[in-house]
């Protein structure tokens, strides 16, 4: 079976102001400050996550 790919999810900006589902989303994956990062691995769950918060995070490959 092939490795699963990870992604590195970087939070960019505040959630101050952003409605309560897009702040629980930003903490679901993980993220709780300015500049944090994490190493999730890409499926459909997280797909989905980023989508919902693509203006708040920069994803980039994980090495």
């Amino acid at each position: 079976m092939a490795k699963a790919k990870k992604v590195k999810i970087t939070l960019r900006k505040s959630t101050i102001g952003q409605k309560p589902a897009v702040v629980a989303t930003v903490r679901s994956l993980g993220l709780k400050k300015i500049s944090s990062s994490v190493i999730q691995e890409e499926n459909d769950a997280v797909k989905g996550m980023i989508a919902v918060v693509s203006h708040l995070v920069t994803v980039e490959e994980a090495k």
